[in-house]
């Protein structure tokens, strides 16, 4: 599809955004851009859910390979978000395990939990945490550490935090109506057609190169229980 794109580059082309984080995104950019927590040197991400806990259910979509492919659980997804707002990924280490391999004669080759140790461009480290058997969780978030400060976003409720080094905690940051985001996919493409080329809209091939690149990588990892490298070069 990146090369189909290349070889007609007058049409235009897009890839349906992932909801995550979108309220922010704009606000998000722009904190880390002012450096207001200083130099990223630490994310965290989890992304915990109990929707597989029940061994007697049926598989779910996600947990076929033939359907999804090599993403696992909101891999993907997160994976997009973390590199618009963070950088690209360099790097990953990746475990996972199967807790209950056979669903109604099914046999379950995605994991139900997975873990990434990453690093990014700017030399930030990373561990993303993925779950389909956790019970009792509060949610999605993700925390990213800098030199000068910190910066949490929770993703169920779209509320955001931040603070300085010497804080005595993260404060409630409120998110400026002219930079609050929303769905708008639909309108976005349609927008960009009616442009006639003067506006291209995002994610593209390229950014789902990107982020396929990823998850390539930590199905590679966990096939090889090695650290694997990312090629930057598209």
């Amino acid at each position: 599809m990146l090369a189909a794109s290349k070889r007609y580059p007058e049409l235009v082309t897009m890839l349906c955004p992932p909801p995550f984080g979108l309220r922010a995104d704009l606000l998000v950019k722009k904190i880390l851009a002012e450096n207001y927590i200083g130099r990223p040197h630490h994310v965290r991400l989890q992304s915990f859910t109990g929707n597989y806990l029940d061994p007697d259910a049926p598989a779910h979509w996600r947990q076929k390979i033939e359907i999804s492919g090599l993403n696992t659980l909101t891999l993907g997804i997160y994976v997009e978000v973390l590199q618009r707002w963070i950088g690209d990924i360099t790097g990953v280490f990746a475990r996972g395990k199967i807790i209950d391999p056979i669903r109604e004669g099914y046999e379950v080759i995605v994991p139900d939990l997975l873990t990434v140790l990453c690093s990014f461009e700017n030399g930030a480290e990373g561990v993303l945490e993925f779950s389909g058997i956790n019970a009792l969780t509060s949610g999605d978030r993700l925390e990213i550490y800098g030199s000068a400060g910190a910066l949490a976003y929770d993703f169920t409720s779209d509320v955001l935090q931040a603070g300085k080094t010497g804080d005595r905690a993260l404060h409630l940051v409120d998110i400026p109506q002219e930079l609050e985001g929303e769905w708008r996919v639909e309108e976005d493409f349609l927008a960009a057609v009616k442009s006639k080329g003067r506006v291209r809209p995002h994610p593209n091939f390229e950014d789902g190169l990107r982020y396929m690149r990823v998850v390539q990588a930590v199905a590679d990892s966990r096939g090889r229980n090695e650290w694997v490298a990312i090629k930057r070069s598209m």
